[in-house]
């Protein structure tokens, strides 16, 4: 299976899949983990499974909906394990999900917004956000922390991996806009390749996360916009989504 595997601490296993492998077929072709795009459902089923396999344990995704509602998952809840039904959250969507249950992974769909992991071993507890524009500067990654301090994490000793997402390079966006993020989180605003105005989201989400107060952010693969190995809608719809997935381990 491709992934880009990453270090996220002991207990914590951690990776960004790839778009090869899977069985998906065109216009997905290869490992698509989304339900709601229009790929088989079997085909997605299928795809999923091999992930669970190399998680090791079932992997929970929500139904995001770029906002900042935060689920817990762990053993007593009723989440749907089998890979065919929706993902959670239905009564509302949800963007972030945290757990201190080694009996599930947790996995975070996207195709140009941020896949953000967060583990702090120390505690057992790992999350997970999905980071695009809308969600960053309405506050998700302070919520999934909150969330994290809650079920008993420092946040001084989490530890975050942000996966390849839409670069400044791509990410071209109206001055109006680039002007709105900037006056929120002032690393946003950057330049396209070709000279235009663009957002960096992952410079935007190493600063929100480092003024909440993490001390180690990774940065993990490049812009998705460019790179064939990753699903990106700003380069062509319809498209599958990749994950970013982490899971405690026992």
């Amino acid at each position: 299976m491709h992934l880009l595997e990453v270090d996220l601490g002991r207990r914590v296993r951690a990776g960004f899949t790839r778009r090869a492998g899977g069985v998906s077929a065109s216009p997905y072709d290869g490992l698509d983990l989304a339900l709601h795009v229009g790929d088989d459902p079997e085909a997605v089923a299928a795809n999923r499974g091999e992930l669970a396999a190399w998680a090791g344990a079932p992997v929970v995704f929500g139904r995001q909906v770029h906002g900042v509602r935060v689920l817990r998952v762990d053993s007593t809840d009723q989440t749907p394990l089998d890979p065919r039904r929706e993902d959670i959250g239905l009564d509302g969507g949800c963007d972030a999900l945290v757990s201190v249950d080694p009996g599930r992974a947790l996995g975070v769909l996207v195709a140009d917004c941020v896949p953000v992991l967060l583990a702090e071993p120390r505690a057992g507890v790992v999350g997970v956000a999905h980071a695009g524009r809308v969600g960053l500067l309405a506050g998700v990654l302070e919520a999934v922390l909150a969330e994290m301090a809650h079920a008993g994490a420092r946040i001084d000793l989490v530890q975050v991996a942000l996966g390849p997402a839409a670069g400044p390079c791509c990410y071209e966006v109206p001055e109006s806009m680039r002007a709105e993020a900037g006056a929120q989180i002032g690393s946003l605003p950057a330049r396209t390749s070709w000279g235009t105005p663009s957002l960096d989201l992952r410079a935007g989400c190493r600063e929100r996360l480092r003024a909440a107060g993490v001390a180690s952010v990774q940065v993990v693969g490049g812009c998705t916009i460019e790179d064939p190995a990753s699903y990106s809608y700003r380069r062509g719809s319809p498209t599958g989504r990749f994950a970013g997935v982490v899971r405690l381990l026992p």
